[in-house]
């Protein structure tokens, strides 16, 4: 039996609250189940020097985790020195926004992304980029001059979501209970129109065969579905695309 009595297919209750704060443009707190994001969005005028001239915008992301936010207290990173993990995902956020975003389309500014972690109760990363996307598209509405409309500046939309096996069970949405101890985890991000943008997948001392791969990419699409649903939701009348 699961924590809470979930089904295996069965997400934890997941929302997005927007305007969390009043200073970022976009700024978003995401739920699942106990794990606690702030999402936010700022805009910079500005962009790297390789890219200065060229009219090509820019977006990049950071990730961490505040003190508090697990059972034992998170050392904050010192001296501009990142922890691996931190690293890691932070490049994931990016790269999984700069994925549907047109880079053309945003003149030279670039777009920061910042997850905080407020509570942890696995799969932060996910809850991350599910986050990020609805700070993105808040973010993008505040801004009058772009070249394009924001439907063609964001091609699509993106949700991430996590599938294990846990004794030999494909399970959706892991929490930290299940999590640490899975045979396998996978990290799934992908866009609303279905296309993988990455797959995160390894056996924690065990293997997994591909008929195993099938089912929980499977069931990590039925995850991102749900998730792609409520984040249309909660962006309403912001969302960007009409079909």
């Amino acid at each position: 039996m699961r924590p809470h009595h979930r089904a295996a297919d069965q997400l934890r209750p997941l929302s997005f609250k927007r305007r969390y704060t009043r200073q970022a443009p976009g700024s978003v707190l995401v739920r699942m189940g106990r794990t606690t994001v702030l999402c936010t969005c700022c805009i910079e005028p500005s962009v790297p020097p390789f890219l200065v001239g060229t009219g090509k915008g820019w977006m990049s992301a950071e990730y961490g985790m505040l003190p508090g936010s697990t059972n034992t207290r998170k050392q904050r990173d010192k001296a501009g020195k990142v922890d691996g993990r931190s690293v890691e995902i932070q490049r994931l956020i990016g790269r999984s926004m700069r994925s549907v975003v047109s880079l053309d389309k945003l003149g030279e500014r670039t777009l920061w992304i910042d997850c905080d972690v407020l509570e942890a109760d696995g799969g932060t990363r996910t809850a991350s980029i599910n986050g990020a996307f609805v700070a993105l598209i808040d973010a993008l509405h505040t801004l009058k001059d772009l070249v394009a409309p924001i439907d063609e500046v964001v091609r699509d939309s993106v949700a991430a979501v996590s599938v294990g096996l846990l004794d030999d069970v494909e399970l959706l949405d892991l929490e930290y209970i299940e999590d640490k101890d899975a045979e396998v985890d996978l990290n799934l991000v992908m866009t609303g129109a279905g296309q993988f943008i990455e797959v995160q997948g390894t056996g924690e001392e065990a293997t997994f065969s591909r008929s195993q791969l099938d089912r929980l990419l499977k069931l990590g699409k039925l995850g991102i579905d749900a998730i792609t649903a409520e984040q249309r939701k909660a962006l309403g009348a912001a969302w960007p695309w009409t079909s």
